[in-house]
């Protein structure tokens, strides 16, 4: 062996000692952290900081604060770490107005049931009272007080079919046309049992029919655009689209050249009807 690597047991036998006091030490504190850690878990679960101290709703409108916390089961006594959101959801989906909930914690110990609730796409009105038809198609029970500005009123409406073809209609259309609706009457002719009449927010009124309602309402910021400024009437929609003056000056074609079409395709199917059961 050569000269100078040669280490002798002295040398090494303070080292080994050391090391195996390092390694010892390590064990030890690592032992007693987690000692520490378990005491202080237990100190917590055992100490009101653990329970939840704040509970807040937002996102609700219809449904108040008080009945939504009440019903979700969540109280002061409960665990912070102990809530489920699933069971938040099930205990809640009693409401038919609530589309989904959800829990935020905040640390040590505040709760916020966070709620989404379907949106209101019309109020059937009988006398003072008004009942909210939902998104999902659900109709709440009536309510009284300020009049609703938040979807369109359904007046003269008796049958539920009728209102139910009325709230599909409503809920295809985009949230800037029917906001912009401000009534909507049943008004049945002999020839069509689904013909309504529209009160808009800008003061056209239109007469339309339930079937096929959302397609034709989808052209109506277009069809207003091609009118004078200022001139008020009445647009129809049942068969054709035109306008007609409320001082009777005249009517205007706005029909497009598909409708045309369709209106042509439609008599003529009509005209056939009738020479085939005169046949």
């Amino acid at each position: 062996m050569e000269k100078g690597k040669v280490v002798s047991l002295e040398d090494r036998v303070p080292k080994l000692k050391e090391h195996r006091r390092q390694k010892s030490n390590r064990r030890l504190i690592g032992f007693l952290s987690v000692f520490f850690i378990l005491i202080l878990l237990v100190i917590y679960f055992q100490s009101p900081l653990s329970k939840v101290s704040s509970i807040e709703v937002k996102g609700n409108r219809t449904v108040s604060d008080e009945e939504i916390i009440s019903l979700s089961g969540i109280t002061k006594k409960t665990g912070f770490f102990s809530i489920e959101d699933s069971e938040v959801r099930e205990a809640l989906s009693d409401f038919d107005q609530i589309q989904d909930v959800r829990i935020e914690k905040e640390l040590p110990n505040k709760v916020t049931i966070a709620v989404n609730e379907f949106q209101k796409v019309a109020y059937v009105v009988k006398g003072d009272k008004f009942s909210p038809i939902l998104e999902n198609g659900r109709t709440l029970d009536p309510v009284t007080g300020a009049f609703p500005d938040d979807a369109p009123l359904l007046m003269n409406w008796k049958n539920a079919e009728e209102i139910e073809e009325m709230a599909l209609e409503l809920m295809s259309l985009p949230d800037s046309i029917s906001n912009a609706i401000s009534e909507i009457y049943h008004t049945p002719e002999q020839m069509d049992r689904w013909h309504i009449t529209l009160y808009m927010n800008d003061g056209y009124e239109v007469q339309a029919s339930v079937r096929g309602f959302s397609e034709k309402m989808k052209n109506y910021p277009s069809i207003v655009s091609q009118l004078e400024p200022g001139a008020k009437g009445v647009i129809h929609m049942e068969v054709g689209t035109y306008f007609e003056s409320f001082d009777k000056s005249g009517e205007t074609d706005l029909s497009t050249p598909a409708e045309g079409a369709a209106d042509e395709t439609e008599a003529e199917a009509t005209e056939q009807n009738e020479n085939e059961n005169e046949g």
